[in-house]
């Protein structure tokens, strides 16, 4: 199209005008530059004191690190379980990221949900599990796995003849709350694990209610205590310190989910199993970035990935349990590697 005169003078200033405006356009109403790449790492709970959640952040922050588009805010959702759902829609009902993280178990049903309302978001949740999704990767650590490693550890304490090990040949697990992986993963595994090591076993399961009450964790754990059990497991996030409480003050031995807490009490805290969720993240996240995640995908990762183990290679296990017991325990994980 030829322009002339003073028509061909306007219309280029008009398309310098509009030219000038895409930057602001650009920025109002959520709608961002393409050459920024934006991760909102919702955090559902507090990072400090969150082994999980400082693992987190710390494996999506070194994936921001390594590119200079990258950008990552960390945004802690608070204890309340039932102002998560809302305040990640917030996030993106915004616009203004490319990828929201998270992690939890609890957390694909809710993302699923919100994922309607905004179909362009993309969503990865660490330590869940939801397929079909084309807005949501989830990688799943093998929960059966981990969980059964703590549960033969548990069964070959509480048969042995270590101080605070009875005759009774009962454990106990304080969960949080009841959740699928809880109900089909952790409690199953936990059972067949102690089963497998010490034969006739019986499994004291009881619920805290939420993911923070230490106190009703310590009466939880008390009470398991007094009935017999002499090993307990705690997956109940803030509560599990009310259950190591319990077992410091009226005998019994802890084993530490998820991470290493032989130095949160050594000699009652005498094993810990663990999962890589920093260096799962970070894969993952690097993989969000160069464009290469399967969205819709649903993963797992347990054993033979290096994803879940027991930690055996601190120096407080060896030093609070006996060598035949960490020999037997050994030579089970090695059958589960193979």
């Amino acid at each position: 199209m030829k322009f002339s005169g003073t028509s061909a003078v306007l219309r280029i200033i008009m398309v310098i005008v509009v030219i000038l405006m895409v930057p602001s356009l650009l920025a109002a109403g959520g709608i961002r530059e393409t050459s920024e790449y934006r991760i909102a790492v919702f955090i559902p709970g507090v990072t400090a004191g969150s082994p999980i959640y400082e693992m987190l952040a710390q494996g999506v922050q070194r994936a921001a690190d390594e590119y200079d588009h990258v950008r990552a805010n960390i945004i802690e959702g608070g204890t309340n379980q039932g102002e998560w759902a809302d305040k990640i829609a917030a996030i993106a009902a915004q616009g203004a990221h490319d990828l929201i993280v998270t992690s939890n178990p609890a957390m694909p049903e809710i993302v699923n949900e919100i994922s309607q309302q905004f179909p362009q978001q993309k969503f990865v949740v660490m330590d869940g599990f939801l397929e079909g999704n084309p807005s949501i990767y989830t990688l799943r650590y093998n929960q059966y796995q981990q969980a059964y490693l703590a549960g033969y550890f548990a069964g070959l304490v509480t048969a042995s003849s270590m101080e605070q090990a009875n005759s009774r040949l009962k454990i106990g697990l304080v969960a949080g709350q009841e959740y699928p992986d809880m109900n089909r993963s952790i409690l199953p595994g936990f059972t067949d694990g102690a089963a497998d090591a010490a034969g006739e076993i019986e499994v004291d399961f009881r619920v805290v209610g939420n993911w923070y009450d230490a106190s009703r964790g310590k009466e939880l754990a008390r009470d398991m205590i007094n009935a017999g059990a002499d090993v307990l497991l705690p997956v109940a996030g803030g509560a599990n310190y009310g259950v190591l409480e319990a077992a410091i003050e009226y005998g019994a031995y802890v084993i530490w989910y998820d991470t290493s807490g032989y130095s949160k009490a050594p000699g009652v805290i005498i094993g810990s199993t663990a999962i890589a969720q920093d260096e799962s993240t970070y894969h993952t996240i690097v993989r969000a970035i160069e464009g290469d995640l399967p969205f819709g995908q649903a993963d797992q990762a347990g054993i033979s990935e290096h994803a879940v183990r027991f930690v055996d290679d601190d120096p407080l296990f060896s030093e609070h349990v006996p060598e035949q017991i960490r020999s037997a325990l050994q030579e089970r994980i090695t059958q589960l590697s193979q």
